[in-house]
């Protein structure tokens, strides 16, 4: 088994498949590439039994087989390379001779098929989904999951699929998105929930492309097949909570401000909440906001006016600062909205502009009880 392969192009694919690799793993040969050629396609793949995933690479090669290449020591090798061509042979010896411009490197490999197979997806349902829009949504609401492992439902991010739109939702009870596309439209209904890890490998690769992703799933497991790689993981058992009816319906008391002067103004208060709490204390009449924070411990307070856009009862309300400030971070819009209805019940945070056509984006943040 022999092949030649450009070294940056090598080194870049084994990068994103390196993130599914675990820096601990319980069977060794997941600490493993598996490459698998087949002439001059080239197929690595990295798994940590819950997610594999696979990308096809062009190489100059005529020849057939499969091997486990150790994946840290090839990519500590690779970023050290420039640009070159580099050669792999297979030798009697059980080690993989490197030839780069300069020198020869050889390392130990274990047989291919030792290193599990991913699995197979019975009678999948299939989506097709932009991959600036799949990123987009992803981005847009894993911030918001938990990482509570007594609530695996809620650590993941949920997808619901209808003949309408598409729907992703994440929440941890303290705060919730929900990030909703009606000019993507699936064929039938279907609920499931992805777990982080494959959603922010999705994430940092569709980034980037423009393709079409091609979303198979069934009741345990999802397929994502884009250019020329795929993703395949396990998703979470559960039945996910009924966010709908967390939303509160009718908020009166409507707040519209500058997002990015509404940030900063946070931002600089809650250095003086406490530390525990993150507590920040927003005060409304009138045209005016009043935003403070104290940490009586430290005799530390801050407070910041603003001028505002309000239609509602004089009201002071309560939120974590790092909510807040983590939701406007992840709003593009230049103006948003903050709707609420009483002081203990959650306020609802939507962008006034900024959205695409069919995009709409629903942000959603408990409050916290204020000390008088």
């Amino acid at each position: 088994m022999k092949f030649i392969v450009s070294s940056t192009y090598l080194l870049k694919q084994l990068q994103v498949l390196g993130g599914v690799i675990n820096n601990s793993n319980t069977l060794p040969i997941l600490d493993n590439f598996l490459f698998e050629l087949e002439n001059s396609k080239l197929t690595v793949s990295a798994s940590d039994l819950e997610t594999t995933m696979s990308s096809v690479i062009d190489v100059e090669s005529d020849s057939n087989g499969s091997i486990a290449l150790p994946a840290r020591l090839l990519l500590d090798t690779l970023k050290t390379f420039p640009e070159q061509p580099l050669t792999f042979v297979v030798e009697d010896n059980n080690t993989v001779e490197i030839s780069s411009n300069h020198g020869k490197y050889a390392l130990a490999y274990a047989e291919g098929n030792e290193f599990p197979k991913a699995v197979e997806l019975e009678d999948p349902s299939t989506t097709m989904v932009s991959g600036e829009i799949l990123a987009t949504a992803i981005s847009k609401t894993i911030f918001a999951a938990g990482n509570d492992d007594l609530r695996p439902v809620m650590s993941g991010v949920f997808f619901q699929f209808s003949t309408d739109g598409l729907t992703f939702v994440a929440t941890d009870a303290h705060k919730l998105v929900k990030y909703t596309r009606e000019d993507v439209k699936a064929n039938q209904v279907a609920e499931f929930i992805m777990p982080k890890k494959p959603l922010n490998l999705l994430k940092g690769i569709l980034a980037t492309s423009d393709d079409d992703v091609k979303i198979e799933y069934n009741d345990s497991n999802a397929k994502f097949t884009f250019e020329n790689s795929e993703l395949v993981c396990r998703l979470i058992d559960g039945k996910y909570p009924n966010y709908e009816a967390v939303i509160p319906k009718e908020n009166p008391n409507k707040l519209s401000i500058d997002r990015t002067q509404f940030l900063n103004s946070v931002k600089r208060v809650s250095i003086f909440s406490n530390k525990t709490t993150h507590q920040i204390r927003l005060k409304i009449a009138g045209a005016e906001l009043n935003i403070s924070a104290e940490d009586i411990d430290y005799s530390n307070k801050a407070e910041e006016r603003l001028t505002c856009d309000y239609q509602g009862d004089d009201m002071q309300i309560g939120f974590n600062s790092r909510f807040l400030t983590e939701m406007l971070t992840n709003l593009n819009a230049d103006e948003v909205q903050l709707e609420m209805s009483l002081p203990n019940r959650a306020g609802i945070l939507t962008p006034v502009d900024g959205l695409d056509e069919g995009e709409q984006i629903t942000m959603l943040v408990m409050p916290v009880m204020l000390n008088s």
